[in-house]
C-alpha cells in the first residue's frame, strides 16, 4: 500500500473543512496533524506505517494542546439570546431618578447584556433617589422595573 504525501494533504484539508460543520475542535487538530505529516513526508522518505504513527501521535498532542490552551479562549461569553430572567435580581445604583413622567437610569458594576447603564422605571411608583441601591424586579421591553433594596 502506497500513501503519497498528497493523500495526507487532502485528508487534512477535508478534516479542517469538516470542522466548520462540527465545531468540536477535534477534527481541526487531526486535520492540522495530517497537513504536518504531508509536509514532512514530502521531505523524508519513510514508510506509510511510520507516518501513520506520527499522525496519530501529533493528533493526540494537537488535540490536547487545543483543548487545554486554545479552546478556553474561544468560548462565547456573550449573553445574547438569554431571557430576561438573567437580569432579574441584579442590583445596581440609581444614577438618574425615575419620575412618574420620565424614565430614570440604573448603573450596574458589571455590564449586563453589554451595557452597564439601563433605563428604568420605579416598581409600584416607589420613590427612588440618585445614589439609592435598587434591584431589578421585572423587564418590560428594554426598560427595567426596579425597587429600592431598602424595601426588601
Amino acid at each position: 500500500m502506497l500513501i503519497e504525501p498528497w493523500h495526507w494533504l487532502i485528508l487534512g484539508l477535508v478534516l479542517i473543512i469538516l470542522e466548520l460543520f462540527l465545531t468540536s475542535f477535534v477534527s481541526l487538530s487531526i486535520g492540522v496533524a495530517a497537513i504536518v505529516v504531508a509536509a514532512l513526508s514530502w521531505l523524508l522518505p519513510f514508510s506509510w506505517f511510520f507516518w501513520l504513527m506520527v499522525w496519530l501521535i501529533l493528533s493526540v498532542i494537537f488535540t490536547i494542546i487545543g483543548f487545554k490552551f486554545i479552546k478556553p479562549y474561544m468560548q462565547n461569553r456573550t449573553t445574547a439570546g438569554l431571557g430576561s430572567g438573567v437580569i432579574i435580581g441584579e442590583t445596581g445604583m440609581i444614577v438618574q431618578s425615575p419620575q412618574a413622567d420620565k424614565l430614570g437610569k440604573i448603573r450596574f458594576s458589571v455590564p449586563i447584556f453589554g451595557a452597564d447603564e439601563w433605563v428604568c422605571r420605579s416598581y409600584q411608583s416607589a420613590p427612588l433617589a440618585v445614589g439609592d441601591r435598587a434591584i431589578v424586579v421585572d423587564v418590560i421591553g428594554n426598560e427595567l422595573l426596579v425597587e429600592s433594596t431598602k424595601h426588601q
